[in-house]
């Protein structure tokens, strides 16, 4: 492009970051203690780095850390006492003051806790607060290729051996992609640089410059040199005009617009000589190198994305429903469907990773105690709710300040939804919507609110009574009378929520086939009980494994046998009253949505059954999308956690394509 832009991608380390602390680095999992680590971050904020006595340096990249935590003590007592006794020395403050914990990692499952302690509570909070500013620099991801290189080149300069040097064998590995080390080693001594598999290069020695070289002569840009010769006719140098038509005809885009995105002239061709071509012979000729060439095209001037982009550049004062929501199937879960085991922590890394659509699936706990979320009869595992809530409340707005939808499946029976309600307004406060605004009624014909308009709030999704229902229902509740009644999901409760009564239509022309359209499909047996299982699998001629890890056949099996129990329609008024802008009903058909014009109504649809939607009602589904939101889930058959194409869903402008983040 033609435009200029300067992309402004760092954020700036504070200066006691770059200067360092001192900290004790210690890990329960392995029992190690490493005491009197320098801990610092460089200029750029590419990584963490540091290095202790008599032990090779270390690195976190900064681009996998996740979340900047408080610490808490170790449990493990030698760790303790060794950390408690350093602490003597230099140490003021309790442990759990003067900790620091990172997370980091390649995936939102697989995180590693790195734990410091520092001298006092002063140094772990400015770290935690330097630390905070300079991750989720999401504009770091899209640095140009000589930057990375650079990066690269910065890495090895940390990793230092105890003698302060670079092994040889670290610049290998680096390189080692399809290459053998003894072709890297031939070039390393050609750059008069030390070259035996056990060798060390001084750092002073091992310049930017001689590691771009090697760069080259290890993963030679034969394409560019390639194009270069093509354009030069041979010769050594391309001209100005050369350039200029060059970059008019093949650099850019002949959509853009000409007033916005000019066509490069002579002036910004050598603009962009005199930045990249470093022969000052050829700059001053206007005269472009095959090495200024390959400078500029691994420049951020050639992006292959606009780089004011990378910003939020969008109007976000429209209705919520015209825009995508980044958006998560069972959050909860780590890894599979079946017998996968729930996580506090996937809610955590996926909300810092800029999800704004989570999914709670809630159950009551044993002997009615505390409500809990798990993949129910599926043999996960279940972790407590209100803790899910408090995971919530510390990392919602930490990447972004626009809303956050929890989206329930409500299992639950009416008491222990009233612990649900309270625990979301006690611990969330002010974060959590608990009544329209003024602005945008629950009325039909009212678009839904701007995210704007919504920022730094929390919504709950979850089926809601009809309004005289409710009313009637919660005046008796703050009054102190008894209104939970039969907490069974029958018939009548069914009557009384909004938008559950009559039959749910799936298309206005015909019903469409849909053998798995729900997002949780219960088993019609307790797959917790072992002797329910030997039942069903015995039913079909299957032998129970003792281990709860199920094979492909027993999960077919169990998928084959299921029969949905949808979530409750029995609602605690409470927590009906704390639903607004994210209301899910049964689906009632096209026409019949755009005859309600209800902004504030939303369905959800398995991939399959949208999917013929999209088929049969395509144009429909469109206009549906333009008034209200729609969610789509994967299909139950899906035990693997695999997730389907979400751009099908939204070009049709589906805003809450839901996908499993584990995978």
């Amino acid at each position: 492009m033609s435009k200029t832009y300067n992309f402004d991608w760092q954020i700036e380390v504070s200066t006691r970051l770059l200067q360092g602390d001192s900290f004790d680095r210690w890990d329960e999992e392995n029992g190690t203690l490493e005491q009197n680590c320098l801990f610092r971050v460089d200029s750029y904020g590419f990584f963490i780095y540091w290095q202790s006595d008599g032990r090779d340096g270390q690195v976190i990249e900064l681009s996998q850390v996740s979340d900047i935590r408080p610490g808490k003590a170790p449990t493990d007592q030698k760790i303790g006492a060794d950390l408690m006794s350093n602490s003597l020395v230099y140490g003021r403050g309790n442990i759990d003051e003067r900790t620091v914990t990172i997370c980091s990692g390649i995936d939102f499952v697989q995180i590693s806790h790195t734990n410091i302690t520092g001298a006092d509570p002063a140094t772990a909070k400015a770290w935690i607060e330097g630390l905070r500013k300079i991750t989720h620099n999401h504009k770091a991801n899209n640095i140009c290729p000589t930057t990375i290189l650079r990066k690269h080149w910065m890495k090895l300069s940390f990793m230092l051996n105890v003698n302060k040097k670079i092994p040889v064998r670290s610049i290998s590995k680096t390189f080692a992609s399809g290459r053998t080390e003894k072709r890297i080693f031939e070039i390393l001594k050609e750059l008069g640089l030390p070259s035996g598999k056990n060798d060390e290069v001084d750092p002073a020695d091992f310049t930017f410059e001689k590691f771009c070289d090697l760069y080259h002569k290890i993963c030679p840009r034969t394409d560019i040199a390639e194009l270069f010769d093509q354009l030069s006719g041979g010769k050594d140098y391309i001209t100005t005009k050369q350039f200029v038509d060059w970059l008019n005809e093949a650099q850019r885009d002949p959509r853009l617009n000409e007033i916005l995105f000019p066509f490069y002239d002579t002036k910004s061709a050598l603009r962009i000589i005199d930045r990249h071509e470093l022969r000052a012979n050829y700059r001053d000729r206007g005269h472009l190198s095959c090495d200024g060439l390959t400078r500029y095209l691994m420049s951020d001037e050639n992006a292959p994305v606009f780089l004011d982009r990378l910003e939020v550049y969008h109007d976000m004062d429209q209705p919520l429903c015209h825009y995508l929501i980044n958006s998560s199937h069972n959050t909860y879960l780590q890894g599979r469907q079946f017998g996968g085991r729930s996580s506090v922590e996937m809610y955590r890394q996926v909300l810092l990773a800029g999800c704004r659509c989570i999914e709670l699936d809630c159950w009551d706990g044993k002997n009615d105690t505390e409500p809990i979320i798990t993949h129910g009869k599926a043999m996960c595992s279940d972790i407590n709710f209100k803790e899910v809530i408090y995971a919530i409340r510390d990392t919602a707005f930490v990447t972004s300040d626009y809303p956050i939808i929890l989206s329930f499946e409500n299992h639950c029976s009416k008491p222990q939804q009233f612990k649900l309600a309270k625990y979301c307004e006690e611990i969330l406060g002010d974060l959590l919507l608990t009544k329209p605004l003024d602005s945008h009624s629950l009325e039909p014909g009212v678009p839904l609110p701007s995210p704007n308009l919504l920022k730094r709030k929390i919504l709950i999704k979850n089926k809601r009574l009809k309004p005289e229902v409710e009313k009637r229902q919660l005046d008796l509740f703050l009054k102190g009378i008894d209104t939970e009644g039969n907490n069974d999901n029958d018939v009548d409760s069914a009557a009384n929520v909004e938008g559950e009564d009559g039959s749910a239509a799936f298309s206005d022309n015909a019903k469409l086939r849909d053998d798995d359209d729900e997002a949780h499909p219960e088993l019609n047996v307790d797959v917790n009980d072992d002797a329910s299982r030997r039942t069903l699998f015995g039913q079909l001629g299957l032998k129970l494994k003792v281990s709860s890890n199920l094979s492909r056949e027993e999960e077919e099996a169990l998928y084959n046998g299921y029969q949905y129990k949808g979530a409750t329609t029995n609602i605690h008024p409470l927590l009906s009253s704390r639903v607004n802008y994210t209301q899910p009903i049964k689906f009632p058909g096209f026409s019949k949505a755009e005859e309600r014009n209800i902004h504030y109504h939303m369905s959800s649809f398995s991939e399959n059954v949208a999917l013929q939607h999209l088929k049969q009602n395509p144009i429909e589904f469109v206009n549906y999308n333009k008034r209200q939101l729609s969610r789509i889930y994967p299909k139950g058959g899906r035990v693997d956690s695999s997730n389907y194409m979400p751009q099908i869903f939204w070009n049709a402008g589906c805003q809450m394509v839901s996908l499993n983040f584990q995978t």
